[in-house]
This record gives C-alpha cells, sequence and structure tokens, in this order.
C-alpha cells in the first residue's frame, strides 16, 4: 500500500459536530473535518454560507425523495460528487449566474 493514504493530517478525518438549524429546528451534524472544508468549498462557490447551504440541500434532498434517512452520509457523498465532477458544477454555476444577469439586463 502506498504510503499517501498514511500522510494524510489527523485533523482532516477528525470528527467536527456543528449545530445547524433546519426548517426552524436546531440540530447538530457531526462530519470529518476535511467534508466541512468541501462543503464550505461548494457553499462558497454556490455563492452561500455554509448554513444556508446545508438547509437548500436538505430542502432539495426533502423535496425529491420526502423524509431524509441519513442527512450526514448524503452531505458525505455530496462532497464526493461535487470533487468527481468539479467541472460540471463550475459550468451549472456559470450558467445561473449568465441567467440571473440577464434577468437583472431584462428588467
Amino acid at each position: 500500500m502506498c504510503n499517501l493514504f498514511l500522510s494524510q493530517d489527523p485533523s482532516s478525518y477528525r470528527p467536527e459536530t456543528r449545530a445547524m438549524r433546519l426548517h426552524g429546528h436546531s440540530t447538530s451534524i457531526r462530519l470529518e473535518t476535511a467534508f466541512w472544508t468541501t462543503l464550505e468549498e461548494i457553499a462558497a462557490k454556490e455563492g452561500m454560507g455554509l448554513s444556508r447551504f446545508v438547509s437548500v440541500l436538505y430542502d432539495e434532498i426533502a423535496d425529491r425523495v420526502g423524509t431524509v434517512q441519513n442527512f450526514a452520509s448524503f452531505l458525505r457523498v455530496t462532497c464526493l460528487h461535487y470533487l468527481r465532477h468539479q467541472e460540471l458544477h463550475a459550468q451549472q454555476v456559470a450558467q445561473r449566474l449568465e441567467q440571473a444577469e440577464l434577468a437583472v439586463a431584462a428588467e
């Protein structure tokens, strides 16, 4: 086995619990630090704060599938999906920004 994985900073896989509000309810979500870092990166690219971004994700998945069984796992897989498809995400963000600019120009 290569040493690449052993060279990780232990703080990156340390669990971290953060308090959030989803639909007006206080809750806490426990993820490893690396996942929080990735979620913060995605949120920044979406032009949102982390709490708002997580709330939007929760609303979108709840609208699609109903009750969210394991939201922390959904967030982890969201990070993996983002890391595998960063170019697609960048294109989607650019398209949304362009559409918003066109809508403002049309007003």
